[in-house]
């Protein structure tokens, strides 16, 4: 089972679980962050990192955030790998408490 980024994420972009992720499992678009499901080992150390709360264990995952499981996966294939930490996008405070950001998401 593996952790999953969500809509949270979108335009705040922390890298703070990047950070501490031992297996270097995340990649990065544009305005968003995901993780490869298939070498995400499940450890959690990511989790309790991200200020915006956006990052889920497979199984704990909200039920208006399961599109994410099929998000995660297929960028996680397209977009490049990032290993250290960076700052947050400039208006992520700005978007941090906002809901339904999916609309958002620049997958390219």
């Amino acid at each position: 089972m593996a952790f999953i980024v969500t809509e949270s994420c979108i335009e705040c972009k922390h890298t703070d679980c990047v950070e501490v992720c031992p297996v270097d499992c995340f990649y990065e678009g544009e305005n968003f962050l995901v993780i490869n499901p298939d070498e995400c080992i499940d450890c959690g150390l990511c989790e309790p990192e991200c200020p915006v709360d956006a990052i889920f264990s497979e199984d704990e995952l909200p039920p208006d955030q399961i599109p994410f499981i099929e998000i995660n996966e297929r960028l996680s294939q397209e977009w490049p790998n990032i290993s250290e930490k960076k700052d947050a996008l400039p208006e992520a405070k700005k978007f941090a408490l906002q809901k339904e950001k999916l609309s958002l998401l620049k997958e390219v």
